[in-house]
């Protein structure tokens, strides 16, 4: 099974093209599972539709929770299909099993106040607090994945025109910058990223202090640390900023399509989920604008 589960896993990376995360999240379900077949002595090419539902009820019953199931069928059952057209197995066992319905939950936004006061806190008085200020500005101001960010070189952003070039998902997306993004980003790339590099070879375009490409964990620190300083009580993460772009887009009369657009959502519902916060909206202009309201 190892040997298939490696052959599966190189076939989606160069198929699908997907991110190391979720190529991880695919390795983790399915060792997870041929753990379990092996405690069982069960043989993966010879499971049972009623072996994998006494899996899933398995999962649940150690408390993992509906979405984390839910991704593990869908883990699963990609690898059984790979199998079956692989002519490793005759049948998915995994065919006829449902995932858990899943319940969407809001997202987690900031207000415009809390916004500003967060990205009040960076001060351009000293490298750090240069590249800082440029990050959270950057984050807001599109709206990409902490692993967008990251991943991003020093060529994928045009100061002159106003866009960054995100490539790192399967579909390559222009996103435009804010002037006050612009303002904060030159001021990082033109008087602190050049002394914090120590290297001309470093193509990275966030880099930490010691000059390397900044990492996942470095940005939830950075975002956490001026969260702290702002004292803001919600929990703030780089998503949050993310969820917080696209719903102050659509509150100030953005379509849904450009968001779903900047975002970089395959799928259109995915976007939808900040409706929620536009009926606020409507309901505040509506009662401010409407003489009988």
């Amino acid at each position: 099974m190892e040997k298939q589960i490696s052959s599966f896993l190189e076939f989606i990376k160069e198929d699908k093209k997907l991110s190391n995360n979720t190529l991880q999240s695919y390795r983790r379900d399915i060792v997870q599972l041929e753990e379990y077949m092996n405690e069982n002595k069960l043989n993966y090419q010879r499971v049972t539709e009623e072996d994998m539902r006494r899996y899933f009820s398995y999962l649940q019953q150690t408390g993992k929770k509906s979405s984390t199931i839910s991704r593990n069928v869908a883990s699963i059952r990609s690898f059984y299909q790979f199998l079956v057209r692989n002519k490793k197995i005759k049948k998915d066992p995994t065919e006829k099993i449902q995932s858990p319905k899943v319940e969407k939950k809001a997202p987690s936004v900031l207000t415009s106040s809390e916004i500003e006061l967060l990205l009040e806190q960076p001060k351009n008085i000293d490298l750090k607090g240069i590249r800082d200020k440029a990050m959270l500005e950057f984050a807001y101001a599109t709206g990409m994945r902490v692993s967008e960010i990251i991943a991003l070189n020093i060529e994928d952003i045009n100061l002159k025109d106003g866009l960054v070039n995100c490539k790192t998902s399967a579909r390559q997306r222009k996103i435009p910058l804010g002037s006050l993004s612009l303002r904060a980003l030159a001021d990082y790339i033109e008087n602190s990223r050049p002394i914090l590099i120590k290297d001309d070879s470093i193509t990275a375009l966030f880099v930490n202090t010691n000059g390397k490409r900044l990492t996942r964990q470095g940005f939830w620190k950075i975002v956490r640390y001026y969260k702290e300083q702002a004292h803001i009580t919600k929990d703030i993460t780089p998503h949050v900023l993310r969820h917080s772009f696209a719903t102050h887009l659509l509150q100030n009369g953005a379509d849904l399509k450009s968001i779903q657009t900047m975002l970089g959502h395959s799928d259109i519902s995915s976007t939808q989920v900040y409706m929620q916060f536009q009926d606020e909206s409507i309901k505040s202009i509506y009662k401010n604008a409407h003489p009988r309201a």
